[in-house]
C-alpha cells in the first residue's frame, strides 16, 4: 500500500492533530454536560415531585454527544494513521451525522428555550402558592435560597415565605429566567465551537480519503 506524499503527507498530521482536538472537545462537551447535570444549584431547582425534566433531557443528549465525540474522534486518529480510506469515510459520515444532530438539538433547545423557562416558573409558582403544604415551602425556600430572590412578581415579595425580604429582593421568576439563559448560553457557545471543529474535520478527512484513492490508483 502506497503512502501519501508531499502535501498530503501534511493533511494526514493536520487531520491526527485535529482528530485529537476533536476528542478534547467530546471530553469538553462531556465535562460541561456533566457539570449542568450535577451543578448543586441547577439540582437543587429541578429536585422535587412536579419539577420540569425538559432541561436534563436536553443535559442527557449533551453528555450522549460528548461521549460519541470521543469515540469517533479516536476512531479518526486511527483511520488518519493507518491511510485507511475505509476509516476516514466513516469517519466523514459519523462526523456528517453527528453535525446534523448538533443543529437540530441547537434549533430544538433554541425553539423550547422559553417552555424549559417557563416550567420552571410554574413549577416555582405552584409552590409558593400554598404555604400551608410543607413541600411546596421547601422548594419554595430552596429557589429563594440559591437564587437570592423571593416571590412571584415585585407585588408578591409581601407573601409570608417573603416577609423578611428586603425591599429591592429580586423577584424569582425574573431570577429563574437570568439563571436558565446563563446556562443556555454556556450550550451554545460550546456548540457552535464543537461545529466549526467538525465542519474543519469533514473537509480535512475527505482531501485525505481522496489522496488516498488516487495514490493508489496510480500505483
Amino acid at each position: 500500500m502506497g503512502k501519501v506524499q508531499g502535501g498530503m503527507k501534511c493533511v494526514k498530521y493536520l487531520l491526527f492533530v485535529f482528530n485529537f482536538i476533536f476528542w478534547l472537545s467530546g471530553l469538553l462537551v462531556l465535562a460541561v454536560g456533566l457539570w449542568l447535570r450535577f451543578d448543586p444549584e441547577t439540582v437543587e431547582l429541578l429536585t422535587g415531585d412536579g419539577a420540569p425534566d425538559t432541561f436534563f433531557i436536553a443535559v442527557y443528549i449533551l453528555l450522549g454527544a460528548g461521549g460519541l465525540m470521543m469515540i469517533v474522534g479516536f476512531f479518526g486518529c486511527f483511520g488518519a494513521v493507518r491511510e485507511s480510506q475505509c476509516l476516514l469515510a466513516s469517519f466523514f459520515a459519523c462526523l456528517l451525522i453527528i453535525f446534523g444532530a448538533e443543529i437540530a438539538a441547537g434549533v430544538f433547545g433554541f425553539l423550547n428555550k422559553e417552555q424549559i423557562v417557563e416550567e420552571v416558573q410554574k413549577f416555582y409558582s405552584s409552590s409558593i402558592t400554598d404555604v400551608s403544604n410543607v413541600n411546596g415551602t421547601a422548594i419554595a425556600n430552596m429557589y429563594h435560597r440559591t437564587l437570592n430572590c423571593c416571590g412571584g412578581s415585585a407585588s408578591e415579595t409581601t407573601t409570608a415565605l417573603c416577609g423578611e425580604a428586603a425591599e429591592d429582593t429580586q423577584d424569582c421568576l425574573t431570577a429563574i429566567t437570568d439563571f436558565f439563559n446563563e446556562k443556555l448560553h454556556i450550550i451554545g457557545y460550546v456548540g457552535i465551537g464543537v461545529a466549526g471543529v467538525m465542519i474543519i474535520g469533514m473537509i480535512f478527512s475527505m482531501v485525505l480519503c481522496c489522496a488516498i484513492r488516487n495514490n493508489r490508483e496510480v500505483i
